[in-house]
């Protein structure tokens, strides 16, 4: 791949702006990105250029397609940022692996963290987000958030991974999970949900405690099936190295060489989430996840995962990682709706604050 520069290193400024004066302008400029491989090239631009288009949205530059080339032109630090990312995904598609939007998204959103033009030392920076490598393929960070996250995932015993839909908390969960136990760092894989809690009876389902539970633990089912082989997985559900135990089961265990990984825990009673983190035993890790705007307990009880991670806050050995909408990883609609939620929810607390005042003064 080449770009066209400068002799100093510099970018080419283009000569439409080169000469105007105004202070917008003067910081405009452009770069020709060239890759060798047309094949590839076709693969990083997208069908007919959608990552181009993602790229220009997000970092407010325009790129122009002509076969194996590509034109950048914008302010200074968008364009630079703009190269980091086509770069980036270039040699990921040389690598072998599968580009997709989420992988474009979250190549921005590296640029981003790495700072302006000005500021970015390619000395000092880290080249992408963390990664967990499995068997099956790679699973890697898309924002700052899932970044710290796979960190404290690596680092702590027990770490707590909560914000809104959609911006991977239970899939990386489950993907740590698989590395572990692919490594035979752990013996098991431990998935629970307080399915119970949230106002169903599972007693009265059909079937054996598998096909009870498997309709809340859906999500969690479709990431061990595209994380891992659908064979490997079957398997360790028989033979019960991966388990699926209800949190009401849970009562009197010790799980020890384990990753056990408590989903929907915004569900939980305190009673039930102090149970379940001291079920932890030796050489086991704990990862919970839930989303604390969408309880599902009886009005006036406390969320169990609320109360937790405002105990544990400063425990050593434990890890919080805060996700917000900006860390959505779906489809680009979802953040703006988490976000439009969000503002409701602020709006409507303001106003009953308001009311109490108000009639706190009469």
């Amino acid at each position: 791949m080449r770009s066209s520069r400068s002799d100093n290193g510099s970018l080419v400024v283009s000569p439409a702006t080169a000469g105007d004066t105004s202070a917008t302008q003067a910081s405009a400029t452009q770069v020709v990105l060239a890759f060798d491989d047309n094949r590839l090239a076709s693969l990083l631009f997208g069908q007919y250029g959608q990552n181009l288009a993602l790229i220009e949205r997000r970092l407010g530059i325009v790129a122009e397609q002509r076969g194996n080339h590509v034109t950048v032109a914008g302010p200074r630090d968008g364009v630079e940022q703009a190269r980091r990312v086509l770069e980036g995904l270039y040699e990921q598609l040389k690598r072998g692996d599968e580009l997709v939007s989420g992988d474009v998204e979250g190549a921005i959103r590296l640029a981003i963290a790495q700072g302006s033009l000005f500021d970015y030392d390619t000395a000092d920076a880290r080249p992408s987000f963390e990664e967990i490598n499995l068997r099956k393929r790679p699973v890697r960070a898309r924002t700052a958030a899932q970044d710290a996250y796979i960190r404290a995932l690596r680092r702590h015993a027990l770490v707590f991974g909560t914000g809104p839909a959609g911006t991977g908390k239970t899939w990386l969960a489950v993907a740590q999970a698989v590395q572990l136990f692919e490594r035979k760092e752990v013996d098991r894989i431990i998935l629970s949900r307080p399915a119970v809690e949230a106002g169903e009876r599972l007693g009265f389902l059909p079937g054996d405690m598998r096909e009870k539970v498997d309709p809340y633990l859906r999500p969690i089912y479709d990431a061990l099936y595209d994380l891992m082989d659908a064979r490997i997985v079957e398997r360790a559900l028989q033979t019960g190295e991966i388990e699926i135990a209800p949190l009401a089961f849970m009562r009197g265990r010790t799980l020890s060489n384990a990753v056990v990984i408590l989903d929907e825990a915004q569900n939980t009673t305190a009673m039930q989430m102090k149970m379940c983190l001291t079920r932890l035993g030796e050489n086991s890790r704990m990862i919970v996840t839930g989303d604390p705007s969408q309880v599902d307990l009886p009005p006036g009880q406390t969320s169990g995962l609320a109360e937790a991670t405002r105990l544990l806050r400063n425990v050593e050995g434990i890890a919080h990682v805060v996700y917000t909408a900006e860390d959505v990883v779906r489809h680009e609609l979802v953040a703006r709706i988490v976000d439009a939620y969000d503002k409701a929810t602020a709006l409507k607390a303001a106003k009953a604050h308001e009311s109490w005042a108000q009639e706190s003064k009469e």
